[in-house]
């Protein structure tokens, strides 16, 4: 099991706030003899639909030798939960989560803008010093 981001409790915390309830501390997935561990998995009641929303969420927090770099990774390892969840648990949605800052600063513009369209299309943002979701894509 991989080390937790120093985000990690910000992000559970703001999940609660914000009407989840954390269902599992990490995650774990078993595909093929591997082991996977995405950070977090939470659901939520929907009335309206009634039925339960599930999403899984892992949390980066960008603080490695270049932006390119933790996108490199950011993108492969999301790219994989996402192809194992489709198999092991395809009504879970995975988010990748990144602060507010990281959120406006690297996935406005370029590559990160292009990769988030394309590739990752669920992202949502946080500010770890209040412990809430600030935004939610889509």
């Amino acid at each position: 099991m991989s080390a937790r981001d120093r985000d990690h409790d910000a992000v559970h915390a703001a999940l609660i706030a914000d009407g989840w309830t954390v269902t599992n501390d990490p995650l774990h997935l078993h595909y093929a003899g591997d082991n996977l561990y995405i950070d977090l998995a939470a659901e939520r009641l929907l009335a309206a639909e009634k039925g339960t929303r599930r999403i899984a969420v892992e949390i980066k927090s960008f603080r490695g030798p270049s932006e390119l770099v933790d996108l490199h990774q950011a993108v492969g390892q999301f790219v994989v939960y996402r192809e194992v969840l489709a198999e092991l648990d395809p009504q879970r949605d995975l988010y990748l989560a990144v602060s507010e800052d990281v959120r406006s600063e690297v996935f406005e513009t370029g590559i990160a803008r292009m990769v988030l369209t394309r590739q990752i299309r669920r992202l949502l943002s946080y500010d770890p010093e209040k412990k809430v979701i600030v935004r939610w894509i889509p």
